[in-house]
């Protein structure tokens, strides 16, 4: 099931939540509005974490994670800390990271076996990635693209990536991901994935000018409720060429 949503009138959900299987954290100062309709889907499956991360509510950029654990930047207070090792499932390891480029979910993007990282990152932070998160990590770029968090979205079903990525690369991902992988858009044609959706292995939650073509072939490629991913070709076509006309 995907489901729309807004943070104080942005699109751009996925700049204020971070959604895994275990968690989903959430920016502190949304409309209850917001708070609701992610409560009313995850209810009661996994906690909603309202937080903020180094005093910002763009926590969706700031960190990146999955079942394992959650990766935060430097700045990121103690109050913060500890709030999170509070309110995350036992089990979740939360680490701060000492890294130049510190808004992590621009440039981690991970499921729960696989991590591509943006290709400037510290060896250090890729190698913590790889302990905390428990993934294997690849430094990638999505259409020649170096912010992989913001330009692909990926869960342990599937994977939505900048609608100009070559077949090749789109070949290449999936290889790594062992998941398929479909180009396509977000928000009536927005080509930045990470920033209009949230999704994990059940469940998505996209920004409100989502279109229903672009529903459907999120539905399709991360199986999400009845859709079946042969239908995922069709629909991308078609948003294709609107694109290209």
């Amino acid at each position: 099931m995907c489901t729309r949503a807004q943070f104080e009138h942005s699109n751009e959900i996925g700049v204020f939540a971070k959604l895994t299987n275990k968690y989903c954290l959430v920016g502190v100062g949304g409309s209850e509005n917001f708070y609701s309709v992610f409560e009313s889907e995850l209810g009661g499956h996994v906690p909603v974490v309202h937080t903020s991360i180094a005093g910002t509510r763009i926590i969706g950029r700031m960190c990146c994670g999955n079942k394992n654990g959650l990766l935060v930047p430097m700045t990121t207070t103690d109050q913060e800390l500890l709030h999170l090792r509070n309110a995350l499932p036992e089990g979740v390891v939360i680490q701060r990271v000492e890294e130049r480029l510190s808004a992590l979910g621009n440039c981690i993007v991970t499921n729960d076996h696989v991590a591509f990282v943006h290709t400037d990152l510290d060896r250090e932070t890729e190698e913590i990635a790889a302990d905390v998160l428990g993934v294997e990590v690849f430094r990638q770029t999505v259409a020649g693209n170096v912010l992989v968090g913001s330009y692909c979205s990926v869960s342990n079903q599937g994977a939505l990536v900048h609608p100009k990525t070559p077949i090749e690369d789109q070949d290449e991902l999936a290889q790594l991901l062992q998941v398929p992988v479909v180009a396509g858009t977000i928000n009536r044609g927005s080509d930045v994935i990470g920033a209009g959706l949230v999704v994990n292995d059940w469940c998505a939650f996209c920004g409100s000018d989502t279109t229903a073509t672009e529903v459907q072939v999120i539905e399709s490629v991360f199986k999400l409720g009845d859709a079946q991913p042969s239908a995922v070709a069709g629909s991308m076509r078609d948003i294709l060429l609107d694109q290209l006309a």
